[in-house]
């Protein structure tokens, strides 16, 4: 199908206002200058709200990579909605899209379709993509909390806000939520578009995902992409000893007290790539190896 052949978009441009404005926090330093404890804490914040973003949204929710209890799998919705990406609902039913059509015409953010602005932040704004597909997401919508958190998705990201102005004063709240936030956005959505653009891609998976080293740095482990393309429900993206994946590092140390626990990894020969596997990225998804036990 030819870009001309694709549906038109139309783009919410009012109601999207408050996310192009917030891009402007990054210039407010340059008037009211920078101070190393507000960078502290715009760091902190940062990859405290991607640990929500990595392992909640896209490994919990939307792979079912691992188990936990009802009151953890609330806390980390509210955590990774803190990141102001919409409600878990919405997150999930959105990737479990991208990865049944990745790098097809109908995937939601590819960049081999619909370029990088597209593919980073264009479909954001996009009023195709406003609504959630509760069919996609049947194991999730079952339990209140989770529609009651993705109905009033900005909720976890107002209180984030509050509590970083009442304890960190106005420069915590610019460096604390707007900054970090902004930088959040752009960080998560790199995966979307330059891991299909850079890096180098181990195995066949059929599309552009890319390995690269920077991005799982930036993303704690989410750009060992094309890892993650070739056997999508493990809870760890980084196979090699080199390939740091800080995200898996935090959830074997919340299995250990109990946190979470059925940490899906991929079996040897899917790391070696002797056999394709069967990638199953929805709820039903049974890898053939899970670790139960890890203290």
């Amino acid at each position: 199908m030819s870009m001309t052949s694709m549906p038109r978009e139309r783009y919410r441009w009012t109601s999207s206002v408050p996310f192009l404005l917030l891009q402007l926090s990054l210039l407010v330093p340059i008037f009211t200058g920078v101070t190393w404890q507000m960078v502290v804490l715009c760091l902190v914040s940062y990859y405290l709200r991607m640990f929500g973003v990595t392992a909640g949204y896209h490994r919990y929710f939307s792979h079912r990579a691992y188990k936990t209890g009802r009151i953890f799998q609330f806390l980390l919705a509210f955590l990774a909605q803190t990141s102001a990406q919409k409600g878990a609902l919405w997150w999930t039913s959105h990737h479990r899209h991208h990865h049944r059509y990745s790098d097809e015409v109908e995937d939601v953010h590819s960049p081999r379709h619909r370029g990088f602005w597209y593919s980073h932040i264009g479909w954001i704004l996009s009023t195709r993509w406003e609504k959630t597909d509760f069919d996609r997401v049947k194991d999730l919508a079952k339990y209140p909390e989770l529609r009651f958190l993705s109905k009033h998705h900005l909720l976890p990201p107002v209180l984030y806000a509050a509590a970083m102005l009442a304890l960190f004063g106005g420069q915590g709240l610019l460096w604390g939520f707007f900054i970090s936030t902004t930088l959040l956005y752009h960080g998560t959505f790199t995966i979307n578009s330059l891991a299909h653009v850079f890096g180098r891609s181990r195995y066949p998976t059929g599309d552009t995902s890319r390995n690269s080293m920077l991005l799982a740095l930036v993303t704690m482990g989410e750009g060992w992409h094309n890892n993650h393309h070739h056997y999508q429900s493990s809870a760890n993206q980084g196979w090699r000893w080199y390939e740091i994946d800080m995200s898996y590092m935090i959830l074997r140390a919340l299995a250990k007290v109990g946190l979470v626990w059925d940490l899906r990894i991929p079996p040897k020969h899917v790391v070696a790539g002797t056999r394709a596997p069967r990638n199953l990225p929805q709820a039903d998804a049974k890898p053939a190896v899970i670790i139960q036990n890890v203290a």
